[in-house]
């Protein structure tokens, strides 16, 4: 994992997939339905935290939406790595039932939405991201549509409303957006309102003035 991390870097949204799982550090212990998914599948997505002595901070997810565990992994049990935007091309391979689900028929409707005007660097996260990275069932009929936009600076206000407001009107799913930048994340529909924004940084959340406009 050296070579890997050197040359790609490791970011928050980022798919994990671990050597052996039996090696991660918990927060507060580990629960019995983390020990089973972890079983399952050796999948983790990384978290934003400040670093702690080198260490990936990262979440383990469960079948449930309640089952959500921080934990910390070292580097060298990383054994592959999956961004948002290469998540995208994995959903041609998804079968017909799968595919058939609101969040990815969102994502579907998003490609179209935003293929002239759309940022450049982005792609699913949350339950679509995972179940595109795993492979393992994570979407169900009622899951939202998280989006992750990379940015290698605070995108103009100007540019993230033409963002939004490609954003499919008939989503078959409720589409949310975060907008991912060096210096921390926010919701892209705050950060076009106009208003002071919350930045979620590892050190924690910051109230930013409004964005720029230009």
């Amino acid at each position: 994992m050296g070579a890997l991390s050197a040359e790609r870097g490791i970011r928050v949204h980022d798919l994990l997939r671990l050597a052996s799982p039996r090696l991660l550090q918990w927060e507060h212990g580990p629960e019995p339905w983390a020990q089973a998914a972890l079983a399952a599948t050796p999948w983790v997505v990384t978290r934003r935290a400040a670093v702690r002595a080198g260490r990936i901070a990262v979440g383990v997810r469960g079948a449930q939406r309640s089952q959500r565990l921080a934990a910390w992994v070292e580097a060298e049990q990383v054994r592959e790595l999956l961004r948002p935007a290469e998540l995208r091309r994995r959903a041609a391979g998804l079968d017909p039932e799968r595919s058939a689900l609101g969040a990815f028929r969102a994502l579907e409707q998003l490609e179209l939405a935003w293929g002239r005007v759309g940022p450049r660097d982005w792609g699913p996260a949350g339950s679509a991201g995972f179940e595109l990275a795993s492979g393992c069932p994570s979407t169900g009929p009622g899951s939202d549509l998280d989006i992750v936009v990379r940015c290698p600076r605070a995108p103009s206000r100007a540019r993230a409303r033409a963002w939004l407001e490609a954003l499919p009107r008939d989503s078959q799913a409720r589409i949310d957006v975060v907008l991912e930048w060096p210096a921390g994340g926010a919701a892209l529909a705050e950060f076009v309102a106009g208003g002071a924004y919350l930045l979620r940084r590892p050190q924690g959340a910051l109230l930013r003035p409004a964005a720029r406009s230009a």
